[in-house]
């Protein structure tokens, strides 16, 4: 008797979770890949002094209003120096953001630092289609990496 209650309740949860994801969704996550923390980073010769900063998320990552119904779909807002504004481009909360074309690259543009060689922090941050930020345990989702420009 106990083996057919078993497999009643069994056949119940198969039938009743069957239209559930079998695994739940990983947490938004936000990583840059390059450059390495610590790193040495030669800067552009352009006026922007420009270096590109790749990234690794698992949402994916398009032009602002280009996700339309995908809920794990967002872009990125990066800030040099994320702790004041002396870095942002001149007008704009931000240094640089990947909105207009989505993908992994960021341009960083450290010729809008007082000073553009020595030690920076670059920080970036997981929006979504709207340039809200992606939220997890109520925190933005965020990456910090320290390097040395010259």
């Amino acid at each position: 008797m106990f083996r057919s209650v078993a497999q009643a309740v069994l056949a119940c949860l198969i039938v009743c979770l069957g239209s559930f994801p079998a695994v739940a969704e990983d947490p938004a996550r936000l990583e840059i890949v390059w450059p390495a923390e610590g790193m040495v980073v030669p800067l552009g010769t352009d006026p922007e002094r420009v270096i590109g900063v790749v990234v690794r998320s698992n949402f994916t990552l398009r032009p602002a209003g280009q996700c339309g119904a995908e809920p794990r779909c967002g872009h990125v807002h990066m800030k040099l120096e994320p702790d004041g504004d002396t870095c942002n481009i001149p007008g704009r909360p931000y240094n640089s953001m990947n909105s207009d074309f989505g993908g992994d690259l960021i341009t960083a543009r450290f010729g809008h630092c007082p000073i553009a060689t020595g030690p920076h922090v670059i920080g970036i941050l997981l929006a979504d289609d709207h340039h809200r930020p992606i939220l997890v345990n109520g925190q933005p989702v965020t990456a910090l990496v320290q390097v040395t420009t010259r």
